[in-house]
C-alpha cells in the first residue's frame, strides 16, 4: 500500500501503472470485450475502412482489426508476463542459494550464469528459437532459459550484502533455520531490486516476442499477435498505413508505459533517488523562479 501511494505521487508513474493495468485487464477479458471473433474471415470486407461494426477496419482477410488487437494482448503481454514470472522465480531462487550459502554452490551457479550472459541476448534468443522451432511455447521456453541468469546474478549480489549482517548472525546463533532466515530477513530487502529488474525486463521481452513474430519466428497464423499484425500489413504499408500504425502504436505505448513504470518504481523504492530528484527540482526552481508552482518533468 505504501508503495502504491508513492507511485501515485509520480504523475507519469501513475499514468503508466494505469496503462499497464488496463492492458492486462483488457487481455484477460478479451472474449468479453472483442466485438468479433479475431479469426473470422470475411473476404467481402477485405481491407474495408473503419465502420460502426468494425471500428478499426478489416485486414487482408476481412478480419476485425480491433478484435485482433485486443486478443493480441494475450501472447504479446500476458504470456510474456508468465514467462517473466517463471524466469524471475527460478533466477531469484538460485540467487538466494548462491548468495546465502556461498562456497562451491555459489561458484558453480555463477560460472553457469557467466556462460549464459556471455552471449548477446537477442542472438541467443534467435538461435534457440531457430533450433526449437517457431511458436509461442518455444519463445516462452527461450525467455525462461535466457533470463533466469540475469535475475540470479543480481539477487545473489543483493543477498550477499545482507547474509553477513549482525541480525542474520544473531538469528543463526539462536538456532533459526536457514529457510526462515531467508524468508523473514533477506527476502524483504531483496524484493525491491527484484521488482525493478522485473519491470525493466518486461518491456524488452514484449519487444522481443513482437520482433520474433514480425520475422515469422513467433506466433503463427491464424492467432492474433501485434508483431504478426505488423508483418501481415507490410504489403499495404503505403496504401493502408493504419494497419501497421495500430499494432505498432500499441507496442510503443505499452513498452513505454512499462519503462516509465520501472523508473517510477525504482524511485519509489530507493529513497536516495527520491531525494536526488527533489534536489534537482529545487535547483531548477532556484535557477528559474518562474517555474515554481508548475509541473517540471
Amino acid at each position: 500500500m505504501k508503495l502504491l501511494v508513492q507511485l501515485m505521487k509520480d504523475k507519469l508513474g501513475a499514468v503508466s501503472l494505469a496503462v499497464v493495468a488496463s492492458t492486462l485487464l483488457i487481455g484477460l477479458c478479451a472474449p468479453l470485450l472483442a466485438p468479433h471473433d479475431p479469426n473470422e474471415v470475411h473476404m467481402e470486407l477485405r481491407f474495408a475502412e473503419a465502420s460502426w461494426s468494425y471500428w478499426l477496419g478489416n485486414d487482408h482477410l476481412g478480419r476485425c482489426v480491433l478484435s485482433r488487437l485486443i486478443y493480441g494482448i494475450r501472447p504479446s503481454v500476458l504470456w510474456v508476463l508468465v514467462a517473466l514470472a517463471s524466469s524471475a522465480f527460478i533466477g531469484a531462487a538460485l540467487g538466494f542459494v548462491a548468495g546465502y550459502f556461498k562456497g562451491k554452490m555459489d561458484s558453480l551457479l555463477m560460472r553457469l550464469c557467466d556462460c549464459m550472459l556471455s552471449f548477446p541476448g537477442y542472438v541467443m534468443t534467435l538461435a534457440i528459437v531457430g533450433m526449437l522451432g517457431a511458436g509461442l511455447e518455444n519463445i516462452l521456453i527461450t525467455f525462461v532459459l535466457m533470463k533466469w541468469a540475469w535475475f540470479a546474478r543480481v539477487i545473489r549480489t543483493v543477498v550477499m550484502q545482507f547474509a553477513d549482517a549482525d541480525y542474520v548472525k544473531f538469528a543463526k546463533t539462536l538456532g533459526v533455520g536457514h529457510f526462515r532466515i531467508m524468508v523473514k530477513h533477506i527476502v524483504p530487502v531483496a524484493l525491491p531490486d527484484l521488482a525493478v529488474i522485473s519491470s525493466s525486463t518486461f518491456g524488452s521481452m514484449i519487444l522481443q516476442i513482437s520482433g520474433l513474430s514480425f520475422l515469422g519466428l513467433g506466433i503463427q497464423a491464424p492467432h492474433a499477435e501485434w508483431g504478426m499484425m505488423l508483418n501481415e500489413a507490410r504489403s499495404v504499408m503505403f496504401s493502408r498505413p493504419e494497419l501497421m500504425l495500430i499494432p505498432g502504436l500499441a507496442i510503443v505505448v505499452v513498452v513505454s508505459a512499462v519503462n516509465f513504470l520501472s523508473d517510477a518504481l525504482q524511485t519509489a523504492l530507493d529513497p536516495k533517488l527520491m531525494t536526488a530528484k527533489r534536489g534537482a527540482k529545487t535547483r531548477i526552481f532556484a535557477a528559474f523562479p518562474k517555474l515554481r508552482g508548475k509541473e517540471v518533468a
